[in-house]
Parts: structure tokens; C-alpha cells; sequence
């Protein structure tokens, strides 16, 4: 059976930086179109929004927001710095998916969603961009602008291989579930054993753990980290915390 895809949301904790020596990704093709609009939409929000309107659109302020000014100048001369997926994040998440032990085979196994960029496999590079799929660039949502689109990129790219969806409401938001066709996707939540409740920020270090787990293992088999621990149904997966 070919090896199962991860998706797998960004972290808005990015490392800066990078080489301007760019390479072809996973997806630059099909979703080039959106990629335009969302950047071109963001250069006219940098021109015509007050500073709290753009501190609202890109979810910073102080030193982070004029970094991101910086990021958004540098997208659209085309003169952006840029790093892998992998090298990029910095988060929770990441941080415990330890990236950097994979294998380059098994880190484009990994598929993220992004408002920049739509999707990427986990070695496509990306600039450093502070943009969420919530934020609203000329009247739109960023999460409407890619969702005519990336569900059919996703089962395109899947070829028919399982996709597991570690995703929060935000990114899921992104996506026609009607336009996956017959891609299988095994949705995984993060929850409170005894009550049910999400476990939201407390599951970041579970989930990256969770993640190279499926990476590693190409299904799930038995998972116990720090408490946490899987219930699994057909098209999903509970990991559960009980401690």
C-alpha cells in the first residue's frame, strides 16, 4: 500500500532568513493562479490599510509586524528569502515532528496548508509570510480565495493514498470536502479523555509527535506518549489525553 500523506497546519512561529535560490515545489503550478491573487491582494492591503487594520490582517504588531511589512515587500519584487517547509516552522508542532531526522522522502509525505501558499509538501521552500486562512484581504476571506481549489490540488497530488488530517477548524475551512473525490481522509482530533473537550494549545507537542508517528509507521498502530494515547474508527482518530 503506497505510504499515507500527513496534512499538517503551519506554525506562526517562523524562522527568518533563507537563500533567494528558488527551486519547483509540490504544487507551484496548479496553484499559481491563487498565489498571484493572494500576494497582489496583500500588496494592495500594505498600500491602503491603517496600521491597525494591517495589524489585524496580519496578526502581529511592534517588531513582528514590520518584519512582516518587510516579508510583503520582499513577496512582491519577487526578492523573498527562502527555506523548506521543514526549516521554515518553528512552532510547537514542528519543533517535536523534529523534521530534520526525517528522511527527504518521508518529509514530502508531509502536506501543509498555508493562506500564502495554499499547499506544500513538507521540502517546498517558502518565504517567511505571516498571513492565517482567517485573515481578510479586498472583502474575502484567505480561506475562501483557496477553497475552489485546494481539495482538488490535494486529491490530485494523493493519488489515491490515504491522506490523515491533523488540521485545526481554521485550515479545514480551506477545503470542498465534495472536490476529494475518492481520496480517503482519516480525520485526527486532539482531545480531553474525560470530557471530550478539543485539547487546542495543550495538543501541539502531541500532535508533531503524532505526526511522525504515521510518518514513521506509514498507519496507526499503537501510539502512547505522556498520556496521550489513540481510539481509532474507519475515518477517524481520537488521541486522547488521560493523565
Amino acid at each position: 500500500m503506497p505510504s499515507p500523506l500527513v496534512l499538517l497546519p503551519p506554525s506562526e512561529g517562523k524562522l527568518p532568513g533563507g537563500s533567494r535560490r528558488a527551486r519547483r515545489g509540490a504544487f507551484d503550478d496548479e496553484l499559481a493562479t491563487v498565489r498571484l491573487e493572494v500576494v497582489r491582494r496583500l500588496g494592495e492591503a500594505l498600500q491602503s490599510s491603517s496600521p491597525r487594520d494591517l495589524e489585524a490582517t496580519l496578526g502581529v504588531r511592534g517588531a513582528l509586524l514590520e518584519r512582516a511589512r518587510e516579508s510583503v515587500l520582499a513577496l512582491l519584487v519577487g526578492d523573498a528569502p527562502l527555506r523548506p517547509v521543514w526549516q521554515r516552522y518553528s512552532g510547537v508542532v514542528w519543533s517535536h515532528l523534529e523534521a530534520e531526522t526525517l528522511s527527504a522522502a518521508q518529509r514530502r509525505r508531509l502536506i501543509v496548508p498555508s493562506g500564502l501558499y495554499g499547499l506544500n509538501a513538507g521540502d517546498d521552500l517558502v518565504a517567511d509570510y505571516r498571513l492565517k486562512m482567517s485573515a481578510r484581504l479586498g472583502g474575502s476571506s484567505v480561506a475562501s480565495l483557496w477553497r475552489p481549489v485546494l481539495a482538488s490540488s490535494l486529491a490530485s497530488h494523493a493519488m489515491g493514498r490515504v491522506v490523515y488530517d491533523l488540521l485545526p477548524v481554521e485550515h479545514r475551512s480551506a477545503f470542498h470536502v465534495g472536490d476529494l473525490g475518492a481520496t480517503r481522509v482519516v480525520a485526527v482530533t486532539f482531545r480531553h479523555a474525560r470530557d471530550g473537550r478539543l485539547a487546542g494549545h495543550d495538543a501541539k507537542a502531541a500532535k508533531g509527535v503524532f505526526a511522525r508517528h504515521l510518518i514513521e509507521s506509514s498507519k496507526v498502530t499503537s501510539f502512547s506518549w505522556r498520556g496521550w494515547s489513540t481510539r481509532c474508527a474507519e475515518e477517524r482518530i481520537d488521541v486522547l489525553y488521560d493523565a
